[in-house]
């Protein structure tokens, strides 16, 4: 006799598709069993685990949302793709992530329609991201493309460019800004969701819109006061000055592991009929839903196999130093004799 399935939601689900014909309640179940599922895979292969677990809520929303391999997602440096992997047709080979002959630890065109863009190193995801966005409005298309990418990725001066490329252009992009390190953004919480789902909702954004086409037609100096108080108005609620500043519509910042906080936002900046990229600041915690990961975020970035119970890791002995250890101890030794180092 076997046992009943841990993930008996999780099982109905093969492509973004199955995930489309669920009932919104039945959303936190299936994120639930996507962690518990991520967490099995990686004891077994190893892997990139903690990043992964803080984006599972934010990878079935976005899934949920948007109409996905039309709408295309990209990931930033992948190593949170693992559950986006799960979910689009990769289950069945998800132990066999970084091994010969099996799934790739990122995002890979040829291996899914779901990866548009190979990701491998940090801060493409934008610049790939308003690519696409630039040729599918030459191609006369309606498809939404998003780029998800992490804190870290974002201090990069690739991602500046290419945010400044999109402002300037004004494309329909939308970035969504996983925050999981920098604590830039206050607490979030009941107030900020409400004001996140007002802010990136139609009629405020026509109202905005009104203010705006009033001030133009002010006298120089008023329509100055009334851009700068617009300016600061939204700076004081929502905090995104910088990202308005560089042409983009700031929505946030949203819990990212609430989904009825995640869902209305995410439909909004789906429905925007703004002429300017979008915005939505995510907060969300490495190793989410794992607490030997959430204790020791750095520990658990990247993994060896380990013990789901326990979370101990099985080390293996080493045939030969590590590169880092060499080169510290070549670094200290010369320091030794040359007091400029």
């Amino acid at each position: 006799m076997t046992g009943q399935s841990t993930t008996p939601l999780l099982d109905t689900v093969d492509l973004p598709a199955d995930i489309r014909r669920l009932k919104p309640e039945q959303l936190r179940q299936l994120a639930d069993e996507l962690r518990q599922e991520t967490i099995s895979a990686v004891s077994v292969t190893g892997g990139h685990l903690g990043a992964g677990l803080g984006v599972v809520e934010l990878t079935v929303a976005l899934h949920y949302v948007f109409d996905t391999p039309r709408d295309r997602l990209i990931w930033d440096v992948g190593h949170q793709a693992y559950p986006h992997k799960i979910v689009t047709g990769r289950r069945s080979r998800i132990r066999t992530l970084r091994q010969e002959g099996g799934l790739s630890g990122f995002t890979r065109r040829s291996e899914s329609e779901y990866d548009p863009f190979g990701a491998a190193h940090s801060s493409t995801s934008i610049s790939a991201g308003l690519g696409m966005a630039v040729a599918r409005d030459l191609a006369g298309g309606n498809n939404n493309v998003i780029a998800v990418i992490g804190d870290g990725a974002m201090s990069a001066g690739m991602a500046y460019e290419a945010m400044n490329n999109a402002g300037h252009l004004r494309s329909r992009l939308i970035v969504i800004l996983n925050d999981n390190d920098m604590s830039i953004a206050p607490p979030v919480g009941a107030m900020s969701a409400h004001l996140s789902r007002l802010l990136s909702g139609r009629p405020y954004v026509t109202l905005r819109n009104l203010g705006r086409s009033v001030a133009e037609v002010l006298p120089r100096p008023l329509e100055m006061a009334a851009r700068r108080a617009e300016e600061f108005a939204r700076g004081f609620v929502a905090g995104g000055t910088l990202f308005d500043e560089m042409g983009f519509y700031y929505v946030g910042p949203v819990d990212g592991h609430n989904l009825d906080h995640l869902l209305p936002v995410l439909r909004n900046a789906r429905d925007s009929k703004l002429d300017k990229p979008i915005l939505v600041h995510v907060v969300t915690k490495k190793g989410k839903g794992y607490p030997p990961a959430e204790a020791s975020a750095d520990k658990y970035h990247g993994v060896v196999k380990f013990d789901v119970i326990t979370g101990k890791q099985a080390k293996p002995v080493a045939n030969a130093p590590a590169y880092q250890a060499v080169f510290a101890r070549a670094l200290i030794a010369e320091a030794e004799v040359d007091k400029k180092i």
